[in-house]
């Protein structure tokens, strides 16, 4: 049974969504700050945790962001609560796979943490290592060296650019790639996943404008092309 700890300010929310959880078989933990949500973390190793992103003094932001940069906590799948959401891609920048506004529904809720657990298994599915070209992917580490140098992945990046890597020449359609890295394929997720394209075309590609790796599919979707490489 999987473990899930859940970080949030408002006791009312914690027992709301420690609630519909339960009710859905899963085990598990809160935490009312992010000080002793991180002692959690490490002490009980959950399968996923839920942190408020409105916690005080921003705890919450701050929180995903030193989970991120623990080498021991990187890969852990982060569902964000938040009361509003203006700008999808600077609170996927934080660090968090997906997120649900406040008031939480249990039918969302379930959702997405279902969905990223069955994600972050996939991932476990992966060889620790790939190389393609100038890119090396370290799959348990989840970082990224392009042309020797570090680069930074949000979650999505990361989850898109595992799938490229792990089956180079294979054309996925859109609706493969947005239900197998974001969850779901709502109408207009589609300019979502373009935008996560376009940026982790930026980071990759010696001339963006002229991709070699990440290659459009026009009318289907994309693929990756083959430029030799390993697996390990």
């Amino acid at each position: 049974m999987d473990l899930i700890l859940v970080i949030d300010g408002e006791f009312p929310t914690r027992r709301l969504v420690r609630d519909h959880l339960e009710q859905a078989d899963y085990r598990v933990l809160t935490a009312a700050d992010a000080q002793t949500g991180m002692h959690m973390l490490r002490r009980e190793s959950p399968d996923l945790v839920i942190v408020d992103l409105g916690l005080a003094h921003r705890d919450g932001w701050n929180l995903t962001r030193a989970i991120r940069l623990d080498s021991e906590l990187a890969s852990l799948p982060i569902l964000g609560l938040t009361p509003q959401v203006r700008n999808t891609q600077s609170i996927e920048e934080l660090g968090v796979n997906d997120f649900v506004t406040k008031p939480v529904t249990p039918r969302e809720l379930i959702s997405r943490v279902r969905n990223l657990l069955h994600r972050s298994r996939g991932f476990s599915d992966l060889p620790a290592r790939i190389a393609r070209g100038d890119l090396i992917l370290d799959v348990g580490g989840r970082q990224l060296t392009v042309r020797d140098e570090p680069v930074e992945l949000t979650p999505t990046e990361f989850a898109l650019l595992c799938m490229f890597m792990e089956k180079p020449g294979h054309i996925f359609t859109r609706r493969e790639l947005l239900e197998k890295t974001l969850g779901h394929s709502d109408e207009g997720a589609g300019r979502t996943l373009d935008t996560h394209i376009r940026n982790l075309r930026q980071k990759i590609e010696s001339d963006p404008h002229r991709p070699i790796y990440i290659q459009t599919v026009h009318r289907v979707g994309y693929r990756f092309a083959w430029l030799g490489g390993e697996m390990s």
